[in-house]
């Protein structure tokens, strides 16, 4: 595939290839850019940002319109590409292709919410004959930079609110997803998004990401991906707009009173979704001492029953991780937390990029496996011996993206929520639930900022003030 640059399919010589996590294979190839492709690149925003800043609601609305009904029309090619190029099950890229749907569908809807309103300016003495109001503007550029783990969504959360608050948009995948992008970029052009207010740029974070956010003519910079490289961007770009969602280790809190059968299917899921590479993915399970045997038994017994295999096998539940050297780094840090004292209720097994489900119990906090993201396909168990210990457990973590807990109780379901340090509180869900219109973003090291349409519009606008002396 070519790279677009302002609306043009262009080419290079030197190239990135794009594997299949699955067997290895060479999808295709994606031209790697170099200084003065990112240069073109912000050179066609800039025209592109005062060519949208003129684009009636009306035509933003009819082209998001029309980008949902074209992937909805591929939706099976696409969600195919997705499983090939993130090595997801073909299930869970059916699901993303689905929800993307949703987001830029949405995001059409959310061109009428770019509203202002009037400032009493009569409320101080002395400004009795003005009147006035402030109307929300395009910020300009956006830049997104988007991560392996959902190509197609991750990146409709940034280039579909970016397009409907007015902006142009310069979109940087990674470089082992970026197939679906590109995709997804040519059908906003096929919908009518002009031609400069685009570009979809391949290459390495280092040359192209980092370059994108240290030019001052980007006013925003969207970006989802690890604590280290967000913190970079942000040192890196100045005086900008920031929306950074920055991982997690999410916790599950399960008390007495809970559904036991109902939180060992959801965590069952939320544990093992995408190999576990999800932000959200339930990874710290902390469970009352009382029923601790029970759960562990019941969890044990259903992840057991996790197909490993082909992702384009609608029988499989687990894919392979999106590469060897992640599911390495998985697999030590597993057997880091064994010789610490955890144990593993199911064996440690990784072949290739494949690492098997896991389930570490008697995990406590001084391991890493508690304290870090894992970012695979991995359930820890710690107990707890009532609710305030189990949310000084949940908060014992440098993240604080999303949370759960399942209980019958609504004053402790509540006191959850009011007292875990975490963006999302899931109430008899786990945290790997997300809503595409809900505010979604975390607190501490988990980033700054909410996506979710409406939050993400208001994120990607400026506040212009008009007075009036009368």
């Amino acid at each position: 595939m070519k790279m677009i640059l302002g609306g043009k399919f262009v080419d290079r010589k030197s190239k990135i290839n794009v594997i299949n996590p699955y067997d290895n294979s060479v999808i295709d190839t994606v031209p790697s850019a170099d200084e003065s492709d990112v240069e073109d690149a912000l050179s066609l925003a800039e025209e592109g940002a005062r060519e949208m800043r003129h684009l009636p609601a009306h035509a933003r609305t009819t082209i998001l319109r029309k980008t949902a009904e074209t992937i909805r029309a591929r939706a099976e090619e696409l969600a195919t590409l997705l499983s090939r190029e993130v090595g997801k099950t073909i299930l869970e890229a059916r699901t993303e292709v689905s929800r993307c749907i949703n987001t830029f569908t949405l995001a059409a809807e959310g061109v009428h919410w770019v509203t202002g309103e009037t400032v009493p300016f009569d409320a101080a003495p002395g400004s009795e004959n003005k009147m006035g109001f402030y109307m929300r503007c395009p910020a300009g550029i956006v830049v997104a930079i988007t991560p392996f783990n959902f190509p197609l969504n991750l990146a409709a959360h940034k280039v579909a609110p970016a397009i409907a608050a007015g902006n142009s948009v310069i979109l940087k995948p990674a470089s082992l997803t970026p197939l679906c992008d590109i995709q997804m970029g040519k059908i906003l052009l096929e919908s009518g998004l002009p031609r400069k207010a685009i570009s979809v740029i391949t290459g390495s974070g280092e040359k192209v990401g980092m370059r994108l956010v240290k030019d001052p003519r980007p006013r925003i910079v969207s970006f989802t991906g690890s604590v280290e490289v967000g913190q970079k961007i942000m040192l890196a770009g100045g005086l900008k707009k920031y929306i950074m969602e920055l991982g997690s280790n999410s916790p599950v809190i399960i008390l007495p009173d809970a559904d036991l059968d109902l939180a060992v299917k959801k965590i069952s899921v939320g544990g093992y979704t995408l190999a576990g590479q999800v932000c959200i993915s339930v990874q710290r399970v902390i469970v009352h001492q009382s029923i601790r045997k029970d759960f562990t038994a019941r969890l044990l017994e259903s992840v057991s029953a996790l197909t490993v295999g082909d992702p384009l096998d609608e029988k499989t539940c687990v894919g392979p991780m999106i590469t060897e050297a992640e599911a390495k780094r998985a697999e030590r840090l597993c057997n880091e937390a064994l010789a610490q004292g955890a144990k593993a209720l199911l064996p440690v097994k990784r072949e290739g990029s494949f690492l098997y489900p896991l389930i570490l119990d008697e995990v406590t906090p001084e391991m890493e496996v508690f304290c870090q993201e894992a970012f695979a396909p991995l359930v820890t168990i710690s107990a707890c011996q009532n609710l305030e210990d189990a949310i000084q457990l949940a908060n014992m973590s440098r993240y604080g993206l999303q949370a759960g807990i399942f209980t019958s109780n609504i004053s402790a379901a509540l006191k959850a929520a009011k007292e875990i340090d975490a963006g999302g509180i899931m109430i008899n869900e786990i945290p790997t639930y997300r809503l595409d219109l809900m505010p979604y973003g975390g607190m501490k090291d988990s980033g700054v900022g909410r996506e979710g349409l409406k939050q993400a519009i208001e994120e990607m606008t400026e506040i212009k003030l008009v007075c009036i002396n009368l």
